[in-house]
């Protein structure tokens, strides 16, 4: 991946190989600057890249348009930031319906909130349905957040620093829930810079000016 500079061309990430099974839980690990987040869009369908290719659900990705790879971004992916993103005056049921916004296929408003609901079980927040993310803790807006990820049975779940605003005790919360997650067949796919968190993979992939190590 390439970006133009003041200075020339910069190489982003260079000769990047990476092969996910699914139901596989990986960690990637690396400073600030090494291109995690570059690789995260990427792999998300949030940007094409320049060289190569990225083949996700039997798709090479580069080659689609634009609109079928909203389609595939929207049916395949769930994403999980370190920011929640979640709209303030919504109830987290209504939050966790979102998805469903973007989907090219229409989902009854009862199955999409049966999903919803059933995604927030999955998470531990079936009683918080009709809160506010005010009145949430930041370990229960993370797993909001990743129950709206959930909610459309992606193939791939990103986060990116999914725990980098927590506090230990939230920390590991959220670890042991994408542990429970993974068990029952997610595949997740985490960025993080918190070994302890990384630990947790079945698999750590360091990044270092922009090539794995």
């Amino acid at each position: 991946m390439q970006y133009p500079s003041g200075e020339g061309v910069i190489d982003v990430l260079r000769h990047v190989d990476i092969t996910m099974a699914p139901g596989e839980f990986a960690a990637i690990m690396g400073a600030s600057g090494s291109g995690k987040s570059t690789l995260m869009h990427i792999l998300g369908c949030l940007e094409r890249p320049c060289a190569g290719s990225y083949h996700l659900a039997g798709n090479h990705v580069g080659v689609l348009d634009d609109a079928a790879l909203s389609r595939l971004r929207a049916t395949r992916i769930g994403f999980v930031f370190q920011a929640c993103n979640l709209i303030p005056q919504c109830t987290i049921l209504e939050n966790t319906e979102l998805p469903f916004m973007y989907q090219p296929d229409p989902v009854s408003p009862r199955q999409v909130k049966a999903r919803a609901i059933e995604a927030l079980e999955k998470v531990g927040l079936g009683h918080r349905l009709s809160h506010k993310p005010g009145r949430l803790s930041g370990g229960e807006l993370q797993r909001a957040a990743i129950a709206r990820a959930l909610v459309i049975d992606p193939l791939l779940v990103l986060a990116d620093e999914p725990t980098g605003n927590l506090d230990v005790a939230a920390t590991n919360n959220i670890l042991d829930l994408f542990g429970t997650l993974n068990s029952l067949g997610v595949t997740l796919l985490v960025v993080t810079h918190d070994a302890k968190v990384a630990e947790r993979a079945d698999r750590v992939l360091y990044l270092e000016n922009g090539r794995l190590q």
